[in-house]
């Protein structure tokens, strides 16, 4: 029985990474938009009932469309892979030769030459399934994906994405147990989302490649910066009432 040519370390690695940025795109996208918007409430309400209610409409509304959102993307990838497979599945047919000459002009950038090129391009196109794939990977950059991705996908995302989207309401869910002001939990609510937001960026650095610090602080400071413009619409609607 032949061994798959298919690397596993190399499929969890990428299943991994991919993992990791639906995570931060999720989980990002949630707090940043939730935390502009309970802040641009705040400021412009100066009422809790009305922030919570915002906040967690935002919240889950937000977790279900980025789910979608997560799932046709992937679906639309693996519509696209399909649609290229099918026609190199047919030109593969209608003209092999042009086809195996691809195949060597792949390899020969590659750096193969000579005898070597010439093993490498007949183990290639002897099987078909392995000539579709390098054909598919190298010359378009295109990998199979199917439902059960795009599915987990969009949970991945939509959980992240609601997780990351309650961070900010949490110092607004003790303003009455504490009995803080409202500005106070404005600025607690600017303060842990950035400090969630550099531990994303942290954790990002870690698992993939960076400077730990530079990652966070840059996370930090995109997302904080972007949650200030909801601040700012909300300072241009604020109610007579002081903040």
């Amino acid at each position: 029985m032949e061994e798959s040519i298919v690397n596993p370390s190399k499929i969890e690695s990428h299943i991994a990474f991919s993992s990791l940025r639906e995570i931060v795109l999720g989980g990002q996208d949630g707090l940043v938009n939730v935390l502009g918007i309970v802040l641009g409430i705040a400021v412009a309400s100066n009422d809790l009932r009305i922030i919570l209610a915002g906040g967690l409409v935002a919240a889950f509304a937000e977790s279900v469309s980025m789910g979608a959102v997560a799932y046709t993307s992937t679906m639309a990838q693996h519509s696209i892979y399909e649609g290229e497979l099918a026609r190199e599945k047919r030109h593969l047919k209608q003209r092999p030769q042009e086809e195996k000459d691809e195949i060597r002009k792949i390899f020969q950038e590659k750096g193969f030459s000579g005898q070597l090129l010439e093993e490498a391009v007949q183990t290639i196109t002897s099987r078909e399934e392995v000539w579709l794939e390098e054909m598919m990977n190298a010359e378009f950059d295109l990998h199979p994906v199917g439902v059960k991705k795009a599915v987990a996908s969009s949970l991945i995302v939509g959980f992240a994405a609601i997780a990351g989207s309650l961070i900010p309401l949490i110092p607004f869910l003790t303003v009455p147990i504490f009995k803080i002001p409202i500005s106070t939990g404005v600025w607690l609510s600017l303060g842990i989302s950035a400090l969630a937001l550099f531990a994303v960026g942290v954790y990002k650095a870690q698992t993939t490649v960076g400077d730990w610090k530079k990652s966070g602080l840059e996370m930090a400071a995109i997302g904080t910066i972007s949650a200030l413009v909801g601040f700012l619409i909300g300072y241009l609607f604020k109610a007579p009432t002081t903040l």
